[in-house]
């Protein structure tokens, strides 16, 4: 397949740089403007696969047929056209005026973040949740979206958000993993804390001044593990609910990790405990 053959198919209408359409893309890259519908940009063979894979929603598609080289993007190319209405042919000047890639692939789109009910959310009795409370930075908050991914974390919470889901740095730091974990936005603590404990969870805060290491702590039942913020920790309307306090041992001048590489090293002993032991026990000699 080819490029050409695409344009046959669908529809695309030519525009430049000083169309709404760019500036809107441009606003959104650089996380400039609000942006009620979620949209992000999504540049490359890489992510956009990802979109097609999870069916993410797209806003527009957009093609630069100057850098549209092979066969596997130009059959990306369809793919993508059929789902959206919203289809723009730009030149290669245009294109790279909202590109970041060095060498990029001629496919841009504006996708939507995927929508996720909180109704629907069945976790089952070894389940391992990560609640994000008030983290700042988008990199901290995507590095742990993909790490949820590969630990098998059921789902990711966020209270006091202060990162845009959709910035770039965050769905970059994800490595698409905001497209495929489910994630839920609480606007209150007590909210996220009420939904916790009406739902049988264990709620364990990530504290330098907990007694109890977290390699101590047994796991085994619905868990919630609760990250603070990189600046000033842990929401205190935490501690006005019921909760177990972890800690990571620190043996050398620091006093603390990184909230991102603190929420692996949580994340993973929880699920081992929770889930992995239940499914591979070990046999006694």
């Amino acid at each position: 397949m080819n490029i050409d053959s695409v344009l046959q198919r669908f529809a695309f209408l030519p525009i430049g740089e000083q169309n709404p359409k760019i500036k809107q893309v441009r606003a959104i890259a650089s996380n400039s403007k609000p942006n009620p519908h979620k949209l992000f940009a999504a540049e490359g063979i890489w992510i956009l696969s990802l979109c097609e894979k999870f069916q993410t929603p797209l806003d527009c598609l957009i093609l630069c047929p100057d850098h549209i080289r092979t066969p596997e993007a130009a059959a990306l190319a369809e793919k993508l056209a059929e789902r959206t209405q919203e289809r723009y042919l730009v030149s290669a000047k245009t294109y790279e005026k909202i590109s970041e890639r060095g060498q990029p692939d001629g496919l841009f789109a504006l996708a939507q973040l995927p929508a996720h009910d909180l109704e629907r959310f069945r976790p089952g009795a070894d389940a391992v949740v990560l609640v994000l409370d008030g983290i700042e930075i988008p990199g901290n908050v995507g590095t742990m979206l993909r790490m949820a991914d590969g630990a098998g974390i059921d789902g990711v919470f966020l209270c006091n958000r202060k990162a845009r889901l959709t910035h770039p740095k965050l769905i970059k730091g994800s490595q698409g993993a905001i497209l495929s974990v489910p994630f839920f936005e609480f606007s209150t603590v007590y909210e996220c804390r009420t939904w916790l404990h009406d739902h049988g969870f264990t709620v364990y805060l990530a504290d330098t001044r907990a007694e109890r290491y977290y390699f101590d702590e047994p796991f085994g039942e619905k868990t919630a593990l609760v990250m603070g913020s990189e600046r000033y920790g842990i929401s205190r309307e935490w501690y006005e609910g019921n909760y177990r306090m972890i800690a990571i041992p620190m043996e050398g001048s620091c006093d603390s990790l990184n909230v991102g590489v603190a929420a692996t090293v949580l994340a993973y002993e929880a699920v081992r405990k929770n889930k992995f032991s239940r499914r591979y026990p070990r046999e006694t000699p």
